[in-house]
């Protein structure tokens, strides 16, 4: 399910040692910025976190963009700046423990730095698990945030989802990291 497709984002809590889903009402907004270049993108927050990033591509606006802290930071990245978005909340809750380590080491390699799948799995203590790393990247809702991007085939650049690898190209470029 597209995550504006509903008004309640699930929580998974603990309780007596036995898990149980709790849906939790929480407040969405949905941001839409553009990047001269690039286009328009969004993101969508539940509360303060963040839910999804949709990437900028070229397309009409639905709404005015906004100015936001955020924002100004995908804004300078997409200008080639260093930018962290280390301290950013993002909801994680539809991910399992292997996607949310898979998730963990990624935000740690390096802006101009890229990993193969199988290089991945490995940092993350799950060596040959290189096909569910690529399911990660490939269902990854905070595209640049958690820079799948960065990660390549073992025959070279490898796919990008419905962006295509042109897109892929450009993010590493704006790294430094030509393929």
């Amino acid at each position: 399910m597209h995550p504006r497709a509903s008004t309640s984002a699930s929580r998974e809590t603990r309780g007596s040692g036995h898990e149980r889903a709790t849906l939790v009402a929480l407040r969405r907004k949905l941001i839409t910025y553009s990047v001269e270049g690039w286009g328009i993108g969004e993101l969508l927050f539940a509360g303060s976190m963040l839910v999804y990033h949709e990437l900028p591509r070229v397309r009409v606006p639905a709404r005015p963009p906004a100015v936001l802290p955020l924002v100004d930071r995908l804004r300078a990245y997409f200008d080639g700046e260093s930018v962290s978005f280390d301290d950013l909340a993002l909801d994680l809750s539809w991910a399992t423990p292997f996607q949310r380590t898979i998730a963990r080491t990624l935000q740690g390699v390096p802006a101009g730095e890229v990993v193969t799948y199988g290089e991945l799995a490995a940092l993350a203590g799950h060596p040959n698990a290189q096909r569910a790393v690529g399911s990660f990247c490939a269902g990854n809702r905070y595209a640049v945030i958690i820079p799948c991007h960065r990660v390549v085939a073992s025959t070279g650049l490898g796919s990008y989802g419905s962006l295509g690898t042109e897109y892929k190209r450009r993010l590493l470029a704006l790294e430094g990291v030509e393929l």
